[in-house]
Formats: structure tokens, C-alpha cells, sequence
């Protein structure tokens, strides 16, 4: 099963080799993607200021959303919807293989929950002004 993941092993063992570039990128992606998931909890948290409704916007956004995609039946909407998602996105950044069957390059979907969090954070910003001045 591993050989067919990428992985090969030798002497037995299933060998990851941080020198490889898809394996630096997915290792390195893959800690940015939990800091911008922080990031975007932290800004909804901000806005909503009751952690029940905090965690619950924040995994209804990360699970539910991209649960809900399947309902959609139109394949280019289907597509771009798969490309705001912010799960669906932001983990992209670990694909080591078949990197072309993705609906966002690595990077690209990174980027997505990227502007997720500045946005979050922005209007959890605004909101702490607006709602504590």
C-alpha cells in the first residue's frame, strides 16, 4: 500500500526523506496550514465572543461546508466551491502525489484559507472595535 503512496521502502522500513521537495513542502505546509486554522479560529472566536458558537461556526466552516458540497450538482459550480472551501484548500499543501488531480495547486490552496483567516481576522478586529469601544 505505501509503495503506491509514494513512500518506498527499504530494508523493510518506509523511509520519508525530508530532502525530497514534495516532502519539505508537505511537511513544512502542514504546520502553516494548522497556524492559519488557529488563525481563523482565533478571528472567529474574536467576532462571536462565546466559545460554544465559536467552535461551532468554526467546524461548521471547516466539516460541514465541504459535506454540503456534495449536494451540488453542477460540476463547475461544484469546482469552485471545492476551491473557496477552506479545508478542501488548505489541505492540499500535504499532497505529495497526484498533485494535478488537485482543484488548487499546493500553494494556491494554501493561499485560499490564507485569505480565510485574514478575513476572519479583520472582521473579528472590527467587531472587538465596534462591539468594546
Amino acid at each position: 500500500m505505501l509503495p503506491g503512496k509514494g513512500f518506498t521502502p527499504t530494508n523493510g522500513y518506509s523511509t520519508l526523506s525530508l530532502s525530497d521537495a514534495g516532502m519539505l513542502r508537505a511537511a513544512f505546509g502542514s504546520v502553516l496550514y494548522i497556524v492559519l486554522i488557529a488563525l481563523l479560529s482565533l478571528g472567529i472566536s474574536t467576532a462571536v465572543r462565546d466559545s460554544a458558537v465559536g467552535i461551532g461556526v468554526v467546524l461548521g466552516l471547516l466539516f460541514v461546508f465541504p459535506t454540503l458540497l456534495v449536494m451540488v450538482s453542477n460540476p463547475a459550480w461544484h469546482r469552485h466551491l471545492q476551491q473557496l472551501a477552506p479545508m478542501n484548500a488548505g489541505l492540499g499543501i500535504q499532497s505529495t502525489v497526484d498533485l494535478h488531480s488537485l482543484v488548487l495547486s499546493p500553494w494556491a490552496g494554501l493561499g485560499v484559507l490564507a485569505l480565510w483567516s485574514a478575513g476572519a481576522l479583520i472582521l473579528g478586529a472590527l467587531v472587538l472595535q465596534v462591539r468594546d469601544a
